[in-house]
């Protein structure tokens, strides 16, 4: 393989980023202060959240978020989760003592197939997680005549989707709890990096102690886990049985610097995702992914179909040889990792569409870098084999 001519990703840093990053060390403050809460509450307030709290990564956001829902609403059971995600979608569900269950997707849009949810939920379902796949909200006004039917609470991973719309509304903001990823190939980058949004400050508090140590001392004044006394002993006083994923002072400059160019991210990446359309959106050996609401558009899925159906890695060896990278849709079909045999779940559906993404998909590039020629070679090289 020569040169990479279609990247899956590429950074969104510029000198602004390494200026950031240097006043930060200059300042000789490293650990989380004042970097990370403004841009905390910049994020919150340009994306539509009551509150937003920042942590180490998407992974550590979404252990957040089961973490409250275990610790502060007290909830057991089983958890709906779609068979397609991503690995750290999964993990803090079992982490948090809740079980998985499985539902199908909806293999023209990769989300949770709707239709498939209420014949899924049993006695001890506690709440739907939504995953925004690629960049594509689910279905939002569908999911929440089912969950308040059944009294189910509805939480978002929005790792992968960050700046999509449902409704006019950002996903994330959606369910009672969203989480957002920073890290390299998503829209923004603070290279690690994640937040947990919610609109309540009272979730929030909770959030911060969660994050750090499950210490007091970043709770709000008025805050209903522990009032401080002004004793010096205040800062070393522990509410709840915590963690440490706070993020470096570094990210959250890297951050407020990274939202100060979120039109211009945004508008390279629809760019990109016009000329891909145009391309191959009437092409009958590719199924392109179908979407509802308004796509952020992380990168462009596709499933094998007519001329190239059963032939999706014989068509990735060539894409690869000629420089243009790919990878499996997200994580696949779940319930065929090898890891499931650790795993407490209930799969009891069918999941043709899970594994049509297992067999069939794969996903290329997009980015703020101009693709289009990537995306020509693609064509050319797919014209070659069809």
């Amino acid at each position: 393989m020569g040169d990479i001519i279609y990247p899956l990703a590429s950074s969104t840093w510029g000198s602004q980023e390494t200026q950031a990053i240097k006043d930060v060390i200059e300042s000789d403050m490293y650990t989380m202060g004042g970097k990370v809460k403004g841009f905390e509450q910049e994020y919150a307030e340009h994306f539509g959240h009551g509150h937003a709290v920042m942590c180490n990564s998407g992974s550590s956001a979404n252990l957040l978020m089961l973490s409250l829902l275990k610790l502060k609403y007290k909830l057991t059971g089983d958890i709906i989760v779609p068979a397609v995600g991503w690995s750290t979608s999964y993990f803090p569900v079992n982490q948090n003592g809740f079980k998985l269950n499985f539902v199908d997707v909806d293999p023209q849009t990769y989300n949770i197939d709707i239709a498939k949810i209420e014949q899924s939920i049993t006695p001890n379902t506690c709440a739907i997680m939504a995953i925004n796949l690629l960049g594509n909200p689910c279905d939002f006004d569908a999911l929440y005549k089912i969950a308040d039917k059944h009294n189910l609470l509805v939480i978002e991973d929005n790792c992968e989707s960050m700046g999509a719309k449902y409704n006019g509304r950002y996903t994330g903001g959606h369910g009672l709890i969203g989480t957002q990823s920073f890290f390299f190939s998503h829209h923004m980058q603070t290279m690690e990096g994640g937040m947990v949004t919610i609109d309540n400050q009272e979730d929030a508090d909770w959030l911060r102690s969660l994050r750090a140590h499950g210490w007091c001392r970043d709770l709000s004044p008025n805050n209903t886990l522990f009032q401080k006394t002004g004793s010096w002993k205040d800062n070393f006083t522990f509410v709840t049985p915590g963690y440490t994923v706070r993020p470096l002072e570094m990210s959250g400059a890297v951050g407020s610097e990274q939202l100060k160019k979120w039109n211009s991210i945004m508008s390279a990446r629809m760019k990109n995702k016009d000329h891909f359309f145009a391309k191959f959106g009437d092409e009958k050996y590719l199924k392109l992914q179908k979407t509802l609401g308004e796509s952020s558009w992380f990168s462009f899925g596709c499933i094998c179909t007519g001329a190239l159906q059963g032939r999706r890695d014989e068509l990735v060896t060539a894409l690869t040889e000629a420089g243009i990278q790919s990878r499996p849709l997200a994580s696949g079909n779940w319930l065929r990792q090898p890891v499931m045999n650790m795993l407490d779940t209930i799969a009891t559906g069918d999941y043709t569409g899970a594994d049509l993404i297992e067999d069939e998909g794969f996903f290329v590039g997009n980015g703020m870098e101009d693709v289009t020629k990537g995306i020509d070679a693609m064509y050319e090289v797919i014209k070659n084999l069809v």
